[in-house]
């Protein structure tokens, strides 16, 4: 899933040891620019992911590619956007790279649609003047 906004707040880093070894956790936050904004928070695991994000100029409009994942723990749920690419907003919707090529025509080479048939008139000594 994809999802445009300005970033603006980018959260501290998180370090742990595993049995795997070290890992580290990060995240950010972005602001849509909905008619009513809403801030969406994502998180990021590893170096290489914190780097993408560390690149980035704060409130400067990105488009963020995640995965969202619910898990349940006493009865209630909990939603983590996992972050998978965060990359500079280039003006189109998606990143080029990311964005499946289909073919479509542009909205002026359209056809122009024929105009609509005229209504059938009642002859003008019928009493009732409806057209049904």
């Amino acid at each position: 899933m994809d999802i445009t906004g300005k970033l603006i707040k980018i959260l501290p880093e998180v370090r742990g040891e595993s049995q795997r070894g070290p890992w580290v956790k990060g995240g950010f936050v972005i602001e849509t620019e909905d008619t009513y904004p809403r801030q969406v928070a994502f998180t990021l695991f590893g170096e290489d992911r914190l780097a993408m994000v560390n690149a980035l100029v704060m409130n400067t409009p990105v488009v963020v590619t995640f995965s969202p994942e619910s898990r349940e723990y006493n009865e209630r749920w909990y939603t983590d956007l996992r972050c998978i690419r965060v990359v500079p907003f280039t003006g189109s919707a998606t990143p080029a790279s990311t964005a499946p090529a289909m073919a479509q025509a542009p909205a002026s080479a359209a056809a122009p649609a024929a105009p609509a048939a005229p209504f059938a008139s009642a002859p003008a000594d019928s009493e009732d003047d409806l057209p049904f």
